[in-house]
């Protein structure tokens, strides 16, 4: 790869998968017709809020309703499955 410069893709911006439609916005971008902030459609702020909040609380109320006993199987069971399958000294 000598002489080329690789860049990147920004996967934030989303762009028409459609040849027709993504010449369209090229063209729209060239001209004027239409602006790169214009791409940006968002999420819904009120969505996000709500799924939000639903996280914040939600380990901390599971935690809650767990016993400690549950809590240590639990761990017991992650700590297996992350360490399964994995040999001393490999990377």
């Amino acid at each position: 790869m000598r002489g080329t410069l690789r860049i990147m893709p920004d996967r934030s911006r989303k762009r028409p998968r459609d040849p027709n439609q993504l010449g369209k916005l090229i063209v729209d971008l060239a001209t004027g017709e239409a602006d790169e902030s214009s791409l940006d459609h968002g999420k819904n702020p009120a969505a996000v809020e709500l799924g939000r909040r639903g996280g914040l609380k939600g380990g901390r109320a599971r935690a809650d309703k767990l016993s400690a006993q549950e809590r240590s199987e639990m761990a017991r069971k992650a700590a297996q499955a992350r360490w399964h399958g994995k040999r001393h000294g490999s990377v």
